[in-house]
């Protein structure tokens, strides 16, 4: 039943290693960000975010925080299902990432946080759109050949 569901795919990854194995390392970070927002008692809202949750609505914002972690986790296993089975949509992958970088980015101007410092996420999202950026590229350019 499971291959019915994840079929054996004979396509191949023609483009570059290095896009193959940045999607590795993205994939491990996503799971494990999701994981802490999924599982931690605040969601990682005071934790890593600096979010003040002694505010009215403080459970609400915690829940908001598991609820992204699990979003962020079906976005993870898909991630991983790239990396062990479809090698062949690491740019399709890739694509999705850049894309979601740019939505949180515009997310983060519609709706800024009202916190003393940046989350580490607020930083990391212009390294991984950068990086993402410049390994979708690789991705699509055939490999050389050995």
């Amino acid at each position: 039943m499971l291959t019915r569901i994840f079929p054996v795919s004979r396509l191949p990854y023609t483009g570059a290693r290095s896009s193959w194995y940045f999607l590795c390392v993205l994939t491990l970070l996503s799971t494990a960000r999701s994981l802490v927002h999924l599982l931690l008692p605040d969601g990682g809202a005071q934790r890593i975010a600096g979010i003040d949750l002694a505010v009215a609505g403080g459970p609400n914002i915690v829940a908001i925080f598991g609820q992204w972690g699990a979003s962020q986790l079906v976005l993870a296993l898909l991630g991983w299902l790239v990396v062990l089975r479809y090698r062949f949509l690491v740019p399709a992958m890739l694509l999705v990432v850049v894309v979601e970088q740019l939505l949180r980015m515009l997310s983060g101007q519609l709706k800024p946080l009202h916190i003393a410092s940046a989350p580490p996420g607020a930083y990391g999202t212009y390294i991984t759109l950068a990086l993402a950026s410049i390994f979708l590229v690789l991705a699509l350019r055939p490999a050389p050949r050995p």
